[in-house]
């Protein structure tokens, strides 16, 4: 679901780390209600996009949030936004406690508190966390956990939500499940940009795919573009000490092969299917030991 309307917009946007240069001259628009999905290895500039539409971070050129300009007026654009991050951290509350807790942050019915009741409860029951509304929130599984997060952005109705590898750290049922609550946003008429490692997100929720690649934005292509391109390739998770595993990440980016870390304790490797071995060699040869592997999922 779309218009004509522009819901974010940006232009020549640059932002650098010191001599690191970690976004250069991007430029792009989503149209209301479009659901655009940041590609690209780890270090392309996606997350640091996201903290730039947040205010989090300073930068060069121009960023607007339904017309807010984003250093001009940031706390009205915060205002358009709901922000999902990876993985939430909450407070020793319980589920309703804590929706009650940010709605009130929030000012959601700051002139009824029956108003903030209903819209809480619906909200509660609308990602399915109503038989779990007096939990602790740390009792919660990962899915639960970050169907919380989605709730508590959805407080103040924002037109805009901004999610961040939003099933990274969830097992197949649970992101099933999660994004079948993000397309349905979506088709309401949210416009959502999302950063991402997986295929099934972006198949399910994106219109267009921003390709950032080097700290540009190097094209636009659609789902189905991206999908045959990764048609040959295989997603591989692999279980690598503690000790080892930030390393053995690093070296095979250094290598020139896709992985990144999540949050179940394991590097996932991008790769193409007849190349799988390789990357299990290289970490070999250079004495980290994959205790294990499994191909969790194939992109074809």
């Amino acid at each position: 679901m779309s218009t004509d309307k522009i819901s974010v917009r940006v232009e020549n946007f640059i932002k650098h780390y010191g001599k690191l240069v970690a976004l250069e001259g991007v430029s792009f628009s989503a149209s209301a209600g479009q659901a655009i999905a940041l590609w690209g290895p780890n270090g392309a500039g996606k997350t640091t996009l996201l903290k730039a539409m947040l205010g989090l971070i300073d930068f060069k050129g121009k960023l607007e949030i339904e017309g807010c300009d984003v250093r001009r007026a940031g706390k009205q654009a915060r205002r358009k936004i709901g922000y999902v991050p990876q993985e939430a951290s909450f407070y020793d509350l319980s589920v309703q406690e804590t929706m009650d807790f940010y709605a009130r942050l929030k000012k959601v019915g700051a002139k009824s508190i029956l108003a903030r009741h209903v819209r809480v409860s619906s909200l509660i029951k609308r990602v399915g966390l109503r038989d779990h509304a007096n939990k602790p929130v740390p009792a919660l599984s990962g899915g639960l956990k970050q169907r919380l997060a989605l709730a508590i952005a959805l407080l103040a109705d924002p037109p805009v939500l901004l999610l961040d590898e939003p099933t990274a750290n969830l097992d197949a049922k649970a992101r099933s499940d999660y994004l079948s609550l993000l397309a349905s946003l979506h088709h309401e008429g949210k416009t959502i940009i999302f950063a991402s490692h997986r295929i099934e997100e972006v198949e399910t929720l994106a219109d267009h795919v921003l390709i950032l690649e080097n700290g540009k934005l190097s094209e636009t292509i659609s789902p189905e573009e991206l999908r045959a391109r990764l048609s040959s390739n295989i997603e591989m998770v692999l279980w690598i000490d503690k000790a080892q595993r930030a390393f053995a990440q690093t070296f095979l980016v250094e290598k020139g092969i896709d992985s990144h870390l999540n949050g179940r304790g394991t590097v996932v490797v991008r790769i193409q299917s007849q190349q799988k071995m390789r990357a299990l060699n290289l970490l070999n040869e250079c004495g980290v030991i994959v205790q294990n592997f499994e191909i969790e999922s194939n992109a074809a």
